[in-house]
């Protein structure tokens, strides 16, 4: 291990945290072993035993039993329980970052905003467990009350990723468990340690607020185990980030057995610069966007779509940002690039490259793998831009890695319009400009085709206050803030006759 991530790696302890806490008093144990390494320097920093299906089946009897405890207690009970959880990771933020960090190959500061994400999604669902509004509506029959009302579902499975290997977990089990929920995860493979500290930090506020472990718990493994979760008609919902293809199998078969889903999958997104934005904005925008956790990011900068009369500028602009972009050990002062995930992440990210090049593209910048000292075993590569026409087929392509497609239009707005919505896919999109008609239109019904649709802001970044999620591909869920709440609840419509007689709706008659 390399001196920077030593250090860091060394410092990083969760020995004051209860492992004993875990999934109630159990820590798991299976016999399917496999190596978790960091991307920073290839060093193995744990063994991790995968769960077998016996071991899933007690997590789920687990979770079952904790259920009528948790939903039990009135939501603003649950909301308390929340903020300690919430304090908790406050008090473990540091910590937890470096791990983020170390497991994931983030930057060290994008690791402790993961965690900041936690905290604030905490502090969401607290305000939110006194908020869990229904809706009065008035009768057509005299004497009559209508109203609608939210109750918790039972049981949600969490399918996560690597890239956000704890925020997007806490979007989906805390407003899940402010709903009166409980919850069964399933990590990334390629991030199980900080699933594990983060179920060992809410573990032991459950521990001494008295209250089982299985209100949230979780399992290791990697596809077969994920499966489990789709299957299980004992989970009312199964809540999935990943690839599209690992999203259209757990939709199929949790549709199989209807169920309930919510999938937030592939992203390409893109950011329209016209001729009338602040180029000096656009391009901070555009490099966060575009080379932010490697090009690692559901909504990461994929397509740059730039009108004619500004192209030239702004690209030679990019061009010489990125000659000088610092590619390194994501621990160290200084770095904004850190690695890719693994090696067949690097090897995506070479092939893609060469496909494009092959379909007509031109390599402006990167494309080839980077050995910054101390991390020859890494996985980092230079972040890439290619030039490419509209129908390049590539750009249909989501690659989970630092390649920007840069492409020219010409005239209105609206064919830049047009190129952002010819993806398959519809999640995050990004128009810079100063004019009002280019904004209205980029926001309109005939504008963007994406759940995020943002002005003057790139496409990554966004706050846990607003619903996040995509249309097309991106699989049409929402998560995080808003009224995403309503997704882990069931609605039920309920009529109160207070008269003393029956009438019926429709003024239908059916006397006896």
């Amino acid at each position: 291990m390399n001196p920077v991530t030593k250090d860091i790696f060394s410092a990083f302890s969760i020995s004051d945290i209860n492992p004993a806490a875990m999934s109630g008093t159990k820590v798991w144990r299976g016999k399917d072993v496999f190596a978790k390494n960091t991307p920073i320097d290839g060093t193995v920093l744990a063994k991790i035993e995968n769960s077998t299906k016996e071991i899933y089946d007690e997590v789920v009897r687990q979770a079952q039993d904790a259920y009528p405890v948790w939903s039990a207690l009135p939501a603003p009970k649950r909301g308390e329980i929340i903020r300690q959880i919430g304090d908790s990771f406050r008090v473990h933020k540091q910590q937890l970052g470096a791990l983020v960090s170390i497991e994931t190959g983030k930057l060290l500061q994008e690791g402790l905003g993961e965690v900041q994400e936690i905290i604030d999604i905490c502090d969401f669902a607290v305000g939110l467990s006194r908020q869990l509004y229904g809706l009065t509506m008035h009768s057509e029959r005299p004497e009559h009350r209508m109203y609608e009302q939210y109750h918790p579902l039972g049981v949600v499975g969490i399918i996560s990723a690597f890239n956000f290997p704890a925020a997007v977990w806490s979007w989906n089990a805390i407003i899940a468990a402010a709903c009166g929920n409980v919850s069964v995860w399933k990590p990334s493979e390629k991030a199980p340690l900080t699933a594990q500290a983060c179920q060992w930090i809410v573990a032991e506020v459950l521990v001494k607020n008295n209250l089982p472990g299985g209100i949230f718990s979780f399992y290791q493994g990697g596809a077969i185990q994920g499966s489990w979760l789709a299957e299980d008609e004992r989970i009312a919902l199964v809540s999935a980030t990943g690839s599209v293809a690992m999203g259209k199998k757990v939709n199929q078969t949790v549709a199989g057995r209807l169920g309930k889903v919510l999938l937030e999958l592939g992203g390409n997104n893109a950011i329209i610069v016209t001729e009338k934005a602040n180029l000096e904005i656009a391009v901070r925008a555009i490099v966060f966007g575009a080379v932010g956790t490697a090009g690692q990011r559901c909504t990461t900068t994929r397509r740059l779509i730039v009108h004619e009369d500004v192209y030239d500028t702004l690209l030679t602009s990019l061009l010489k940002i990125y000659e000088q972009l610092p590619v390194n050990n994501p621990l160290k002062d200084g770095t904004l690039v850190g690695p890719l995930i693994d090696l067949a992440a690097v090897e995506q990210y070479e092939k893609r490259i060469a496909a494009a090049v092959k379909e007509g593209g031109k390599l402006r910048a990167g494309g080839k793998r980077i050995f910054p000292e101390h991390c020859a075993e890494g996985y980092y590569v230079a972040p890439a831009i290619i030039e490419a026409a509209a129908s390049l087929p590539s750009l249909q392509e989501e690659t989970f890695a630092p390649i920007l497609y840069v492409t020219k239009y010409s005239g209105a707005v609206e064919n830049a319009i047009g190129m952002n919505n010819n993806v398959r896919q519809g999640l995050s999109s990004s128009i810079f400009t100063q004019d009002m008609q280019q904004m209205e239109k980029f926001l309109s019904n005939k504008g963007s085709d994406c759940g995020i649709a943002n002005v003057n802001i790139g496409t990554s970044g966004a706050e846990i206050g607003g619903a996040f999620g995509g249309e097309k591909e991106t699989g049409g869920g929402r998560e995080s803030g808003s009224d995403s709440w309503k997704a882990y609840m069931r609605r039920q419509t309920n009529t109160i006759n207070y008269s003393d007689t029956l009438p019926l709706a429709q003024g239908i008659k059916f006397d006896l």
